[in-house]
């Protein structure tokens, strides 16, 4: 099974920017969206053979998830089950027959930092879920986390530290997700690799300089971190402020 993440910024500004032509070149069994910024009945974008499943924002054109499957899950939850969270449509877990599938894009900080206390309880919760959904089966956990892991995932540590995103907290509460059981892909096959990144500011053509920060991430449960191969970051895909990123899952 091949799956690709990618926030998209706005899935309608993406589809006029080429989402499609990847969308069909890349040829994944899954493609998991995050910013979505729209309901279905907004956009006409229907591949022959995918089940879609969306979890909009109660907020227009806000955040807002999105799954395009070849594989029919055997369940599916929009949310995580806390109230306080489900609001802005950040999460959409399938469950199939061997795994939990779980797209979720993290909430970001804010650059003046005024919602980081909220980013903190989403943490907490969320992991919460996490755990509780490999009580019975692996989870794999995908999308936008809003954090740069370690000095390796971002071009200038240093002048980023405490910043939005580069904060002690966030990137605590990350390494925590990982001690609880859970594997970064791309960083377990490319434990020294600097300079793969997934997003790009705007500004000052940092794109083109390559000064980003890797903030989009494959977690998998520690279980099933044999079945995973070849993570993938596809840098060349515009489209977005962010890139798609990759991996295989080998299933029975």
């Amino acid at each position: 099974m091949k799956l690709v993440s990618w926030n998209v910024a706005g899935f309608r500004a993406c589809l006029k920017k080429g989402f499609e032509d990847f969308f069909y070149a890349c040829d994944a069994d899954v493609y998991c969206i995050q910013e979505v910024k729209a309901t279905l009945d907004q956009f006409d974008f229907k591949p022959k053979d995918y089940y879609c499943f969306i979890n909009p924002a109660e907020k227009k054109g806000y955040s807002g998830t999105l799954i395009y499957t070849l594989y029919k899950p055997l369940n599916v939850k929009y949310g995580i089950g806390v109230e306080k969270h489900d609001h802005e449509g950040r999460v959409i877990t399938l469950e199939f027959e061997q795994f939990y599938l779980v797209n979720q894009y993290v909430p970001n900080v804010k650059r003046d930092l005024s919602r980081l206390d909220y980013r903190m309880s989403w943490e907490e919760d969320l992991n919460k879920y996490l755990k509780k959904l490999e009580e019975k089966k692996p989870v794999v956990v995908c999308g936008d986390f809003n954090v740069a892991h370690t000095e390796m995932d971002i071009k200038n540590a240093k002048a980023n530290i405490n910043n939005a995103g580069f904060t002690d907290q966030e990137r605590d509460k990350f390494s925590k997700l990982l001690e609880s059981g859970f594997i970064d892909t791309y960083r377990y096959f490319n434990p020294y690799k600097t300079d793969a990144f997934s997003w790009w500011s705007y500004l000052g053509n940092c794109r083109s300089k390559n000064i980003g920060w890797r903030i989009d991430y494959f977690i998998v449960s520690n279980s099933i971190i044999d079945k995973v191969s070849n993570p993938v970051i596809y840098s060349d895909v515009m489209g977005s402020d962010h890139c798609p990123i990759g991996i295989d899952l080998k299933l029975k």
